[in-house]
C-alpha cells in the first residue's frame, strides 16, 4: 500500500509540474493613440508622461498576436524611464498580462525593459515568467521591439 501511495503521490507531482515556453517575439509598436504630457518645471526638459497605445506581433514563438501597453513615464533631455503594463492577446483569445519597467535613451532612440508576466486567462491563467526586450524609437513614433524570456503556464 505504502508504494502505491508513493507512486501516486509522485505521478501527481509530475502532472502538476507547470510547463515552461520560450517567449521569443518581435513587437511593432503605433504611436500612442492616447498621450497626456506634464512639464515638471524645475529643469528644462523635464517631464511626466501617461499614454497608451497599440502593437502587433511581427513574429512569436507562441502565437501572440496584439498587445495594448498603458504606460507611466519620466522624461529628461537624455535619459529617460518607463513603468507600464502590456496585455497581450494571443491567437487563441487567450490573454497574457505583463508589467514592465524600462529605461531610454532619446538621444540614441534606444530602450532597455524587463518585464514579468503577472497573470493571464484561459491556458495562461495563473502564468508566470520574466524576460528583457530591446527597443527602437522610430523618428515618425513608432517603436520596434526585440523580446525574449520564459513564461510557464500555470496547470
Amino acid at each position: 500500500m505504502r508504494k502505491v501511495l508513493v507512486v501516486a503521490v509522485g505521478l501527481l507531482l509530475i502532472a502538476s509540474v507547470a510547463v515552461a515556453q520560450s517567449k521569443d517575439s518581435k513587437w511593432h509598436c503605433d504611436q500612442p493613440s492616447s498621450e497626456k504630457s506634464l512639464e515638471v518645471g524645475d529643469v528644462a526638459g523635464h517631464s511626466f508622461v501617461i499614454e497608451q497605445g497599440n502593437c502587433t506581433s511581427t513574429e512569436s514563438a507562441i502565437g501572440e498576436k496584439s498587445g495594448i501597453f498603458t504606460e507611466f513615464l519620466e522624461n529628461w533631455k537624455t535619459s529617460g524611464t518607463v513603468k507600464g503594463r502590456f496585455n497581450v492577446t494571443l491567437e487563441s483569445g487567450d490573454k497574457i498580462f505583463h508589467s514592465y519597467q524600462s529605461t531610454f535613451d532619446p538621444v540614441k532612440k534606444t530602450i532597455a525593459e524587463k518585464w514579468t508576466v503577472v497573470n493571464g486567462t484561459g491556458k495562461y491563467k495563473g502564468a508566470k515568467g520574466s524576460g528583457t526586450c530591446t527597443g527602437k524609437l522610430n523618428d515618425d513614433g513608432t517603436s520596434d521591439w526585440n523580446c525574449s524570456g520564459i513564461i510557464t503556464a500555470a496547470k
